[in-house]
């Protein structure tokens, strides 16, 4: 039987919604922090199945999330295309080298990088409940490609912008060759277990609007039809943060079956705009859930209250931080939950 949150994503409101968090599986959590001191660092741990396995079913034993998401990363992608990644810390990821500094055509493909994320969706598939669903995920091409063209994270996105400007046509390459690999990435992923799939383009918000259309929009609307032709019953979520304005678009345009929400939209706004029963995820504040408080439950009854009647995901308008105190989540689920 479908859970509850397949059951929102495929259009049908639950009297209580279903729950999860973008990077619910990870560093706030004193049974993930114990693992990694033990196993080593980040990417040792997405790539060994039975570590990664594990983190991602952490968060279910604790707290009975509705969701497992897959404990990865989106530039596994990047690294399966043949492009140097390393995580230092307290810095975050390095690629190298950067598509500033070289080709496509000098990257040596390396696909089986992801046969062990497919083991690890086949191994939490199996340590998990049938109600509680699956979830797979991929970066999207924008926002997999500024990290591919700078080699790390950067406050604009300034490099890949300039790119899209002086360079359309080379840019336009690099985003065609990531969607022909996430297709291969997120079948892989659904054939080893995923129920459902979300595509994160955290820096979707940096783009004008004409520039949305064509690197946000457009690549996004090829993985979904890819997706829809090979795998038409596994829902899609799409999570263009920063979106702003240019969501409903983006909820039309892409096809996807459900949007997340980040937490700088109002949820009353987006009930109004989004087409009549699309599913929506989202969008309390990680940093009020780290706060917590009086305003934490109260927030979390305007966002319920606003999609009253819709099917909706309840989520995080982003990741949850590292330092939120797990008694916040508690109560998190308390006010959802009732």
């Amino acid at each position: 039987m479908p859970g509850p949150l397949l059951n929102t994503l495929k259009g049908f409101s639950q009297e209580i919604a279903p729950v999860w968090l973008m990077r619910q599986a990870g560093r706030y959590l004193p049974e993930y922090r114990a693992l990694r001191a033990e196993k080593g660092g980040f990417l040792t741990l997405v790539y060994d199945s039975d570590a990664a396995a594990e983190i991602t079913v952490q968060p279910i034993r604790r707290f009975g999330f509705d969701g497992a998401i897959l404990f990865s990363d989106i530039l596994i992608v990047p690294h399966a295309m043949g492009q140097g990644l390393e995580f230092l810390a307290g810095e975050g990821p390095r690629l190298s080298p950067t598509l500033l500094e070289a080709n496509l055509e000098d990257f040596t493909s390396a696909h089986e990088r992801f046969d062990p994320i497919y083991e690890t969706v086949r191994k939490t598939r199996g340590m998990i409940g049938e109600s509680v669903t699956m979830l797979g995920f991929a970066g999207s091409p924008w926002t997999n490609a500024t990290y591919m063209i700078a080699g790390q994270g950067s406050k604009d996105q300034g490099p890949a912008r300039l790119m899209a400007y002086r360079d359309p046509e080379r840019l336009q390459a690099i985003c065609d060759a990531i969607v022909d690999v996430s297709i291969t990435y997120l079948r892989g992923q659904i054939d080893a277990g995923a129920e459902a799939i979300q595509l994160f383009d955290s820096w979707a918000g940096s783009l004008a609007p004409d520039e949305f259309e064509r690197w946000v929009i457009a690549p996004n609307a090829k993985i979904t039809a890819a997706i829809k032709q090979s795998h038409p019953d596994t829902p899609i979520i799409g999570f263009p943060k920063g979106a702003g304005a240019k969501l409903p678009a983006y909820a039309v345009e892409t096809g996807v079956d459900a949007v997340g929400l980040d937490e700088t939209l109002d949820p009353v706004w987006a009930n109004s705009v989004l087409p009549e029963g699309m599913p929506v995820q989202g969008n309390l504040d990680p940093l009020l859930l780290e706060a917590g408080g009086p305003a934490l439950p109260k927030r979390v009854r305007t966002v319920l209250e606003a999609f009253e009647g819709r099917p909706h995901i309840f989520n995080l308008g982003h990741g949850i931080g590292q330092f939120t105190p797990i008694e916040h989540v508690e109560e998190l689920l308390r006010a959802v939950r009732g």
